[in-house]
């Protein structure tokens, strides 16, 4: 695709408004050579899997803030052995995360809010990989946060990361998909997932901002739970989810 305007967009986004998440994610690795999938160490783990399956060549990455779940690190592993593939771990700045953690120590989080936090681990890191390619996918889904995800387009110009001179294209084929549908997909095809699933742990981020959910706890309350907020982002898909919401 030489172009990435909005009307380019719009008419992908027609075409693939009924299609199944596996062409989704093909037509994502197919028609942007510079793509690759963003995997958390959660349940998008489906996305790797639908890419292995369908023969495509495709680039993982991985977010590595510095706080993650010792689980997790050994399920980045067992993922990469399982598919033969290799994961681009990208790290924050080393000096931004000592400025922070010297500033104001190791929780400051508990005290602050977790947004000043999260910009330098996940969204600073997150910026600088994504400004080297042209188009990324992600595990996103709507029954994930009703309050900040209902409308969130399979495809889209990425109204967080883009700049004029760097069009950049987010594709969500699992937009459509319930959780249901995800852990039936996963049971179906031994799709590898990360222990903490089994323990109550439902959305996985960062070990001191992540806990197991209570029955009839919708997922994202596991998620920075001392905070009186319906805004349970951290600034990785925010500024797009804004936009979606209007």
């Amino acid at each position: 695709m030489s172009t990435r305007t909005t009307t380019d967009i719009a008419q992908l986004a027609r075409l693939l408004g009924s299609a199944e998440p596996q062409e989704i994610v093909t037509q994502a690795l197919e028609r942007f050579a510079t793509s690759a999938i963003s995997f958390s160490g959660a349940e998008d783990v489906v996305l790797i899997d639908m890419a292995a399956r369908r023969g495509v060549p495709f680039r993982v990455f991985s977010l590595d803030t510095g706080r993650l779940h010792p689980d997790t690190y050994r399920y980045l592993e067992t993922v990469r052995d399982h598919y033969g593939i290799d994961l681009e771990i990208v790290f924050p700045e080393a000096a931004a995360v000592e400025q922070l953690v010297n500033a104001k120590g190791l929780a400051s989080f508990y005290q602050d809010g977790h947004k000043e936090c999260c910009q330098v681990r996940k969204v600073a890191p997150l910026r600088r990989k994504l400004a080297t390619l042209d188009a990324w996918i992600t595990g996103q889904r709507r029954d994930q946060s009703v309050g900040t995800r209902s409308e969130l387009a399979l495809v889209e110009l990425d109204g967080a990361f883009a700049t004029p001179s760097h069009p950049l294209v987010k594709f969500n084929p699992l937009a459509n998909w319930s959780s249901a549908q995800v852990w039936d997909y996963i049971r179906r095809h031994d799709v590898p997932c990360n222990p903490l699933h089994q323990h109550g742990f439902v959305s996985i981020g960062c070990e001191p901002c992540t806990r197991p959910v209570l029955p009839n706890q919708h997922e994202r309350e596991g998620r920075w739970w001392w905070e009186e907020t319906a805004d349970k982002e951290c600034g990785l898909h925010a500024a797009n989810l804004r936009v979606a919401n209007g």
